[in-house]
């Protein structure tokens, strides 16, 4: 039982990661209807900002300065790459994200260099007792930390004005712009929340391990985090997550005991599993919107 409880909540630690990430992905796709690959290069730009910082200004200082560079960083990505894009098809948008994507990690890949770059996390590998089981201390700073960042975000687009007019764009962008909402607004808005999101993952991703040039193929399991939850739910990217997380860790930990012949390495493919089965099952995810269409 303490091994299923310990390993259970290493995997809402690290479904954590997962839920931040998945947001930036679906608040993204909700403004825009547009799947934004440039999440990995932001998530590891974000920790690699953050491991230049944190020298002259500690960890938390750190975080908080990476978070608004990163978030300023979206946002320019928004204004000077994406903004010319609007209008063309979603699929040509998408391709321009998946070569900001590129771009991005390896001008990032150049102030990395051959070394791990550490984030000088508090935490490292310590551990700490809870509910009776050993867990490592970054895994509840990571799921503490997604909680608060979660209800901040929540609580701004239902009671914010800026926000109101997000979840009002985010239905239907001519009804919209017929009602004075800056859709314009509203797309800058989302991708600079979205890099914002990823630069706090990707801070959590490095701690205790460091900041390498492969940390950006971390951010490819918030895939199947949006396809379990549902593209345009937020609620669905934060379960997603941590359902991720979850069954990743809960394999980890039993898959060779059980299923030996699935090989050494089958948690790492889980979510893919899982994003399958759902896809079979559920195409619009767990709590996705179903699109009607009138033939």
């Amino acid at each position: 039982m303490k091994e299923l409880l310990s390993s259970t909540l290493a995997g809402l630690g690290q479904g954590s990661v997962y839920a931040l990430l998945a947001l930036g992905f679906v608040i993204i796709y909700k403004s825009m209807r547009v799947i934004s690959f440039a999440q990995p290069a932001l998530m590891l730009a974000g920790a690699v900002l953050v491991s230049y910082l944190v020298g002259p200004f500690g960890f938390i200082i750190a975080v908080i300065l990476g978070v608004v560079g990163i978030a300023l960083l979206g946002l320019g990505l928004e204004r000077t790459v994406i903004r010319p894009m609007v209008g063309k098809p979603v699929f040509v948008v998408a391709i321009i994200t998946l070569g900001i994507d590129i771009a991005l990690r390896v001008v990032i890949n150049g102030f990395i260099g051959t070394d791990v770059r550490q984030v000088g996390d508090p935490w490292g590998f310590s551990r700490v007792s809870l509910l009776g089981v050993t867990v490592q201390e970054r895994y509840i700073a990571m799921f503490l930390t997604t909680a608060v960042v979660i209800t901040v975000l929540f609580a701004f687009f239902k009671y914010t004005r800026l926000g109101l007019a997000t979840r009002a764009a985010s239905y239907d962008q001519e009804t919209a712009l017929a009602q004075g909402i800056s859709v314009s607004t509203v797309f800058a808005m989302a991708w600079a929340i979205a890099g914002g999101l990823a630069a706090i993952a990707g801070t959590f991703v490095a701690t205790g391990v460091g900041v390498d040039q492969q940390l950006w193929i971390i951010a490819l399991k918030a895939l199947p985090a949006i396809i379990l939850g549902g593209l345009d739910s937020l609620g669905g990217a934060v379960v997603g997550g941590l359902t991720i997380g979850v069954v990743e860790s809960l394999i980890a930990t039993y898959q060779s005991d059980f299923a030996p012949w699935l090989g050494d390495n089958f948690s790492v493919v889980s979510p893919y599993v899982v994003m399958l089965l759902v896809l079979l099952v559920k195409p619009y995810g767990l709590f996705g919107t179903k699109e009607v269409e009138r033939v």
